[in-house]
């Protein structure tokens, strides 16, 4: 147990509360914040509601609070930001500089920014996507994520502050609701298959993309942040690779346990997005600098997914 004061914005989310109770476990304290109420999952994490567009409201916390790390989760995802862009750039971009700026100020050990898949674009190698190569991002997500790591490697270049980051593909939880986001379905179609209901998908059974389990998701990021600053060589953001699949190959290992469950596709806005994504990723910089390893496949997430989502109830 470290005696780290860790503060955690956007921590309703769904990175946000497995990462709380992960972080709880190695540092003193853990103030989770977040412009809405604290949600269960959470459990016995100390909250405050924070707004991240405003810094001296950040600043007060940091300062009065003697906070020592920052995991900036706080965004505005892929799906949602398409239908509110200025609220996107807002949220994602502002709120960033908000932090960077305000943990500069007051002289903020670490920081983590998470970053995405979404800053890949149609004009990026999509199978097995490299750390360096073109990223053209056609989304106001992706474009957010994108200047995020730049600033990111910016304060980290000119100012000083060691800002740490990983580009996240799909995220597949049970313990939190995903929301507003493209892969969104990896999480959804559990909840319909225990129910009993047919899933109605909103991309193609054929659509790869790349995912990852919860836990790997909160080690690499514990990882990351106490992996020492000079094995480090990306100060933009880390590829980070889990498992690739299509829906129609999460739907046939779930009938594997549910045998009478069904799905149908129906297409929407979000197929668009995630045909501008990669199939799969190579980090090989993340294996190499910090020795990042998943411990998670499609097998095992579906069936801890089942294990763990017990009582019926619709998404």
């Amino acid at each position: 147990m470290t005696n780290e004061t860790i503060l955690i914005t956007g921590a309703c989310g769904q990175l946000g509360t497995e990462l709380a109770e992960a972080l709880r476990k190695i540092h003193k304290r853990v103030i989770a914040t977040d412009l809405k109420e604290a949600v269960p999952a959470l459990g016995d994490t100390e909250f405050r509601k924070l707004d991240v567009l405003q810094p001296q409201e950040l600043a007060n916390l940091i300062r009065s609070e003697n906070v020592t790390q920052v995991y900036h989760l706080a965004a505005i995802l892929s799906a949602t930001g398409e239908q509110k862009p200025d609220l996107a750039w807002n949220i994602n971009t502002n709120g960033l500089r908000n932090v960077l700026e305000v943990c500069t100020n007051l002289k903020v050990k670490r920081v983590f920014f998470p970053s995405s898949i979404a800053v890949f674009g149609n004009s990026t190698p999509n199978i097995n996507t490299p750390q360096y190569t073109a990223i053209e991002p056609n989304t106001v997500y992706g474009i957010t994520k994108q200047a995020g790591e730049q600033w990111c490697q910016w304060y980290f270049k000119n100012k000083g502050l060691d800002v740490r980051s990983v580009r996240y593909p799909g995220l597949i939880s049970y313990k939190t609701q995903a929301g507003g986001g493209t892969t969104d379905y990896a999480v959804e179609i559990f909840y319909d298959a225990v129910a009993g209901n047919t899933y109605k998908c909103f991309l193609k059974e054929d659509t790869v993309l790349p995912m990852m389990y919860m836990p790997d998701a909160v080690n690499a990021t514990l990882q990351l942040m106490e992996a020492p600053t000079e094995s480090l060589s990306v100060r933009t953001s880390y590829n980070l690779a889990g498992f690739s699949f299509a829906p129609k190959d999460i739907v046939a290992e779930i009938q594997k346990h549910l045998p009478e469950f069904k799905t149908i596709y129906e297409p929407d806005f979000r197929q668009q997005i995630a045909e501008s994504w990669p199939q799969s990723i190579d980090d090989t910089y993340a294996q190499k600098d910090w020795n990042w390893q998943p411990k998670f496949n499609l097998d095992k997430t579906v069936a801890d997914m089942l294990q763990h989502i017990k009582v019926p109830h619709s998404i």
